[in-house]
């Protein structure tokens, strides 16, 4: 899995103004806590942030004030209207530490084509150590017939890692294609032909 760090500063002004003013500034407000120690509020580098945060469950080395951190991303807080990053919640870890996380499920292999692979859950909740969580899990749907499901129990789980979610929880299910063809009504049919008879004997006359 990723590993970043990235270096932020100690927040000192709290309300909806500082953090409006963090965000001006370019950072995202961020409380970092866990392990009984005291939380701490801080600010991190908006752009440096978002990249780091398109790696799933990617872990960050916090740097603040010369000390460095290890953390993994808990909440994250968007505009809803943008989009950006408004807050975002980081709870410390150890290495070697084992910890639970959601992590995403990727579907390989060949399925009945008239079949629709519906999603039903796109993360399974599994449990590893904080530095060998994967960024995705894979589940095989070679051969998936339609009208069937996978659940997190089919999932290949990477040595290490253990399953937390329910086992029968469905993940995937492939749904049937509508093979319903619509018909004319027979009446409808008959009814244009009545209707047609009386106009072709006026035409003959």
């Amino acid at each position: 899995m990723a590993e970043i760090t990235i270096t932020g500063t100690t927040r000192t002004e709290f309300g909806k103004g500082a953090s409006r003013r963090d965000r001006r500034a370019g950072k995202v407000p961020a409380v970092i806590y866990g392990h009984g120690e005291t939380p701490k509020h801080v600010a991190l580098p908006l752009r440096e942030l978002g990249a780091a945060l398109k790696s799933s469950n990617v872990l960050l080395d916090v740097v603040i004030d010369g000390k460095t951190q290890l953390t993994l991303p808990k909440s994250v807080t968007r505009n809803p209207l943008t989009g950006i990053l408004a807050h975002i919640d980081l709870v410390i870890v150890n290495r070697g530490e084992r910890v639970k996380v959601e992590v995403p499920v990727h579907t390989v292999g060949k399925h009945d084509v008239d079949g629709i692979l519906e999603h039903v859950h796109n993360t399974i909740e599994v449990e590893a150590e904080a530095t060998s969580i994967p960024q995705f899990l894979e589940l095989d749907v070679d051969g998936m017939a339609a009208g069937t499901s996978k659940t997190a129990a089919d999932v290949t789980l990477p040595a290490g890692v253990t399953l937390v979610a329910d086992p029968s929880m469905t993940v995937v299910h492939l749904s049937e294609k509508s093979t319903a063809v619509e018909e004319t009504p027979a009446a409808s049919t008959e009814g244009a032909a009545d209707a047609a008879a009386p106009a072709a004997e006026a035409a003959k006359e």
